[in-house]
C-alpha cells in the first residue's frame, strides 16, 4: 500500500498487453484492454505512439479486481484536481478514470476506466441504449481480452481529436460488415453531431453508409 500520494506528473510506463494480461489474468472479475491499445491490439500493429495503457472494467467487478493487485500497486482517483485513492473516495464520486500506480517504481502503470454492464450485455456508459451482448463488445485476441474496435471508436467519436482521426482511418477499413454497420448505426444514432458522422451520411450521398446498402 502506498505510504504517500505520487506524484500526478510521474512518468507513465506503458505495458504490452501480455504484461497487463500477466498482471490482471488472475483476477475473478471482468476486465479487457481498451482506447488505442485495443486498436492497436487488435489490429496487429501499433498505429500510433500511445501516452498510457486504457483497461476496463465494471463498477460491479471494480473492488474485485483493484482487490487482487499484488501490494506494490496502488489505485487513484482525480476529485477536484487532487489524488484520492479509490477507496477513500466519497461513495457518491465519479472514479472516471482510475490511476494504478506502480509504488515501487514510482510510475504510472494503467489508466482504469469504469465502464457499464449486465451480466449479459455491456451498456454504452453515456448512452445505456447502446449496448452489445459481451462476446461482441470484448473479444478474445491471442488470449486477451480486447474490447471490440468498433466499441473503441464509438467512444472516440464524440469529440475526436486529430490523433482519433488516425486510429479510425487506420481501423474502419479493417473491420468486417457487421462491425462496421454497428459502428455506423452507432455515430447516426448516438452521436448524430460527431464529425465523423459526415462520413457516415452525407444528404448529398446517404447511400455511401453500409448499413443504407440493398440487402441489409
Amino acid at each position: 500500500m502506498a505510504s504517500q500520494t505520487p506524484d500526478p506528473d510521474a512518468p507513465w510506463t506503458v505495458p504490452a498487453p501480455s504484461d497487463v494480461a500477466e498482471l490482471l489474468g488472475a483476477a475473478p472479475a471482468r476486465w479487457w484492454l481498451s482506447g488505442g491499445v485495443a486498436l492497436d491490439h487488435w489490429l496487429g500493429r501499433t498505429i500510433r505512439v500511445r501516452p498510457h495503457t486504457d483497461v476496463s472494467t465494471t463498477s460491479a467487478d471494480l473492488p474485485q479486481l483493484l482487490g487482487s493487485l499484488p501490494g506494490r500497486y496502488s489505485a487513484w482517483a482525480s476529485l477536484e484536481d487532487e489524488l484520492v485513492r479509490w477507496d477513500a473516495a466519497p461513495d457518491d464520486a465519479d472514479l472516471q478514470p482510475l490511476r494504478i500506480h506502480d509504488d515501487e517504481q514510482g510510475e504510472w502503470m494503467l489508466q482504469l476506466d469504469v465502464e457499464d454492464g449486465t451480466q449479459e450485455a455491456w451498456l454504452y456508459r453515456r448512452d445505456p441504449r447502446l449496448q452489445l451482448p459481451w462476446d461482441r463488445a470484448v473479444l478474445d485476441i491471442g488470449g486477451i481480452p480486447t474490447g471490440a474496435p468498433e466499441v473503441q471508436l464509438v467512444w472516440k467519436a464524440l469529440r475526436p481529436r486529430p490523433q482519433d482521426d488516425v486510429d479510425k482511418d487506420a481501423v474502419l477499413p479493417e473491420l468486417s460488415a457487421d462491425a462496421r454497420s454497428w459502428y455506423e448505426r452507432a455515430i447516426l444514432s448516438i452521436h448524430p453531431h460527431s464529425s465523423w458522422s459526415i462520413h457516415v451520411r452525407s444528404p448529398f450521398a446517404p447511400a455511401k453508409a453500409s448499413w443504407n446498402k440493398r440487402g441489409r
